[in-house]
């Protein structure tokens, strides 16, 4: 077996000391030579010949220091070495490491006789004597971390407080002089307060949010949930969808936002929900966990169990904020992913590597701005200031990390409180889920049952109404109006392409340059809203205007995500999940629930004359 695979053996103390091996880079003094009875009073050190190695122990001179330790390593049962000096500039020696000659490995062709030990003591030159210093690292070996009952007491305080485990470290290092002095590391606090919370979550709670779970799979076959159990059998990280969410990823999972920035609970367990947008711009959820911990274990885990509860196949785009243990259980889990924040740098090195001063004006781009005028206008000038008009966009319908933020606090505020248990966590996030889901309703019927208002005499205007839900021809229709604020002015072709030169009336700059195949009624705007939101953007609409191209919409132009019929597929796996009704409910609620069930049919009989005609016989006789 090699000595990269060998396992560290254990001996005992007498075996150590009678079969002691020594190679030639072994300190060569015969320790049977030690003289072991010398009075304290003659020692050469500050410390009692047995006492244990301590910090900051003093000795007159490098031998006496020798001495001490090889004494203490006979006693032990390990011979020692020295591992390597230093050395000023002088070439003085200042200090001196020994280590137990079992320290390192050797390479496998030779006789064995290092196994990794890590035994050591570090010296330092001080005037004329000699300071036993322990090795900084020492303190961060997972054999010698702990949390002390002071740091636990510590860190309960300022966690209920809010503080986050990467800032209570900050301060435990600035209050013990150092991180090597903390005597552990972020992961032991992060591990210490999911201990915690398990064993608030012992009390009952748990099994509460347990029930809910199996209650609500009886009623709706559709709903899936996941919780780990640790080798205690305590609850873990847990993960729940029903079946609206798990539909919802069917037709709008091609972009997804995932975070833990919400702790909405008792028990500062993270919130991590996985959303997108629906056809009418609204917040929509595909599911969500509450993890013990913040580790990349934790997010591959959820990401593995999320993603086998979502139909169909994996989404292109996700957002999120810039976390590391985040990025790499996504990198892990999903490799063929678009994860946006994390992979512009890669895909713009040359931009952050040329110009050091990119990324704080493209985050702030992205997430400081608030309307749409102030983000075009800094996104053309970061476009026009570093060149950037011939790279792709990904499609991210339209969403920031800062509206997601907004959208997820005005969705919980009503619902949920930090004093908030398990229990009533479940419940109050499907009461929360309900409503979500009535706004949306509440848009389809409006969408449905009502004509928008027209600005101009454009036919593309007139077809986008009757394809677009009203949100999102708001939305075109503001473009299109906006359109006449621009001019447009040919300066170049290449071939069949001409390209445009866009700008605001009156103005020189900020300018959008357009390329046009007019053959296949085609454009590509530098500011790239449609490759990002998926609706044509003004300065396209303004150069259509100008060639008369306004009396139809190019089909490559409408996404049926932002269309009337963006859930007219019927997701097959689980389209047979209908929620039942409880017995004994109000009327009130019985007639919600059918409603809701009812708007769902005649959005089917309503795609066609067949259909509707279908339906309306049906109804007549259910009548």
């Amino acid at each position: 077996m090699s000595a990269n695979n060998k396992e560290p053996e254990t001996v005992s103390l007498c075996d150590m000391v009678n079969d002691l091996v020594h190679d030639e880079s072994e300190i060569n003094e015969d320790q049977n030579n030690v003289d072991l009875s010398l009075d304290d009073s003659n020692q050469p050190f500050a410390c009692n010949r047995h006492s244990e190695p301590h910090l900051d122990m003093v000795f007159e001179n490098l031998e006496a220091a020798h001495a001490y330790y090889n004494a203490y390593a006979r006693r032990k049962g390990f011979s020692i070495r020295v591992n390597h000096t230093r050395k000023n500039k002088d070439k003085i020696r200042v200090g001196i490491e020994y280590v137990c000659s079992k320290e390192g490995f050797r390479r496998p062709e030779r006789a064995e006789t290092r196994v990794g030990c890590k035994a050591m003591i570090g010296l330092k030159k001080v005037d004329d004597t000699w300071i036993l210093l322990t090795p900084k690292s020492t303190s961060l070996l997972r054999g010698h971390r702990v949390v002390t009952s002071v740091q636990k007491n510590l860190i309960d305080t300022l966690n209920e407080s809010g503080i986050a485990p990467s800032k209570i470290m900050s301060m435990l290092s600035k209050e013990s002089g150092g991180d090597y002095n903390v005597g552990c590391i972020p992961v032991d606090i992060q591990n210490y307060l999911g201990s915690e919370r398990r064993k608030l979550l012992q009390d009952g709670d748990a099994q509460g949010m347990y029930k809910y779970f199996i209650e609500s799979q009886c009623k709706n076959p559709g709903f899936v949930y996941a919780i780990e159990v640790d080798e205690y059998g305590c609850m873990g990280n847990c993960f729940w969808a029903d079946a609206r969410s798990r539909m919802a990823y069917q037709y709008f999972g091609d972009v997804v936002t995932f975070d833990a920035t919400y702790q909405t609970n008792r028990y500062k367990m993270a919130f991590v929900p996985f959303t997108g947008v629906n056809h009418h711009h609204q917040f929509v959820m595909f599911g969500c966990a509450l993890l013990i911990n913040e580790t990349a274990e934790s997010y591959t885990w959820l990401l593995k169990t999320w993603l086998n509860a979502m139909p169909g196949n994996p989404h292109s785009t996700i957002i999120t904020d810039d976390d590391k243990t985040m990025a790499k259980a996504i990198a892990d889990v999903l490799p063929i992913a678009w994860h946006l924040l994390q992979k512009v740098p890669e895909q713009l090195s040359h931009v952050y590597n040329k110009y050091p001063h990119f990324q704080e004006e493209f985050y702030h781009c992205i997430h400081d701005t608030i309307t749409i005028e102030e983000f075009e206008l800094e996104w053309s000038k970061i476009m026009e200031k570093y060149g950037l008009g011939d790279n792709d966009c990904s499609f991210c319908a339209g969403m920031s990390t800062t509206q997601r933020s907004e959208s997820m606090n005005k969705f919980f505020k009503d619902y949920v409180r930090l004093s908030t248990t398990i229990s009533d966590f479940v419940y109050q996030y499907e009461l929360a889920l309900n409503a979500r889901y009535l706004k949306e309703k509440k848009q389809d019927v409006k969408t449905k049952n009502s004509v928008p208002i027209l600005k101009t005499c454009y036919k593309l205007e007139a077809e986008a109404a009757k394809v677009y839900t009203r949100k999102m021809f708001m939305k075109f229709q503001e473009e299109l109006f906006c359109s006449k604020k621009y001019k447009a002015s040919k300066y170049h072709e290449e071939g069949v392409k001409k390209i445009y030169k866009v700008v605001a009336h009156g103005r020189e700059s900020p300018f959008y340059e357009m390329s046009l195949d007019i053959v296949e009624t085609k454009a590509i705007c530098t500011c790239h809203m449609f490759e990002f939101v998926g609706i044509i953007c003004r300065h396209i609409l303004a150069v259509f205007v100008k060639k008369s191209l306004v009396h139809f919409l190019p089909s490559h132009y409408i996404l049926e995500r932002w269309t009337i019929n963006a859930k007219k597929h019927i997701v097959h796996d689980i389209s047979s999940d209908v929620v039942q009704v409880e017995p004994q409910v109000s009327s009130t609620m019985m007639r919600n629930s059918l409603m809701l069930q009812f708007l769902e049919v005649v959005e089917v009989g309503s795609q066609s004359e067949k259909q509707y005609k279908h339906l309306g016989q049906t109804l007549r006789k259910v009548h």
